[in-house]
């Protein structure tokens, strides 16, 4: 009987950490540049002083959906959106740097390039710093150039954008990370002008997802009703012999 209630709440207790995936996703299905959390289960033994036979089911997070985003114009010079498997270089609130394929780019009041979300934009050589009283464009290398009211154009810097060789881990503020550190800028990447990248989560399939989670969700709570009934049952038996 305890076999019965072990798997029921250890079912239910994984579909609703399932739940908790989905709907995230689904939250940020009009953020730009967003990659979906992917969601597996996996069997863990529930450690105790007797016999190694129960396993606990839970829900995890192997990692992120590495599907591209539909690319759409903006008509703003400041937006990018990375080609390929590029992701552009920022620095996080911790001070390390991260990788983002949000390319919705600013300038803030001491000129220095950032995103909308207000995180550093890095350079191949640090943070990119815009000169007052001039227009910026960004070519499709990643050069950032700043363009003074004479029409005289300079070369301020380049953004730091990188191609990794393995999949990056998210972190709690939903950045990026290598686990071996800092990447090495990629020279040959290539970003889209004008142009921003949007989710790639489908708010359609992610709503049937849910559905499937919370059926399956109603099907191990009704096992556990079940097994209080039987429980109930078996007592009523050994109390009548």
């Amino acid at each position: 009987m305890d076999r019965m209630i072990y798997l029921s709440m250890a079912g239910a207790k994984a579909t609703m950490q399932r739940q908790d995936t989905l709907a995230n996703n689904l939250a940020n299905v009009s953020t730009v540049g967003f990659r979906a959390e992917l969601a597996a289960f996996r069997a863990v033994p529930v450690q105790g002083s007797g016999a190694s036979t129960r396993v606990y089911a839970l829900d995890s997070t192997p990692g992120y959906d590495a599907t591209p985003g539909v690319v759409s114009g903006t008509g703003r010079d400041l937006d990018v959106a990375m080609k390929g498997n590029a992701w552009l270089a920022v620095q996080g609130l911790d001070g390390t740097e991260a990788y983002t394929r949000n390319g919705s780019l600013d300038i803030t009041a001491d000129g220095t390039l950032s995103t909308t979300s207000g995180l550093t934009v890095l350079g191949d050589g640090g943070p990119i710093q815009v000169p007052p009283n001039t227009v910026v464009g960004i070519a499709g290398d990643g050069t950032v150039s700043a363009t003074t009211a004479d029409g005289k154009s300079n070369v301020i810097g380049k953004l730091k954008l990188v191609t990794p060789d393995a999949p990056l881990t998210r972190g709690p503020d939903g950045l990026f990370r290598a686990t071996d550190g800092d990447l090495s800028a990629d020279a040959t990447a290539q970003v889209q002008t004008g142009a921003l990248e949007g989710s790639n989560v489908s708010a359609v399939e992610t709503m049937v997802e849910m559905i499937a989670a919370a059926r399956q969700f109603e099907a191990q709570m009704k096992s556990l009703s079940t097994a209080e009934s039987n429980d109930k049952t078996a007592q009523e038996l050994l109390s009548a012999s």
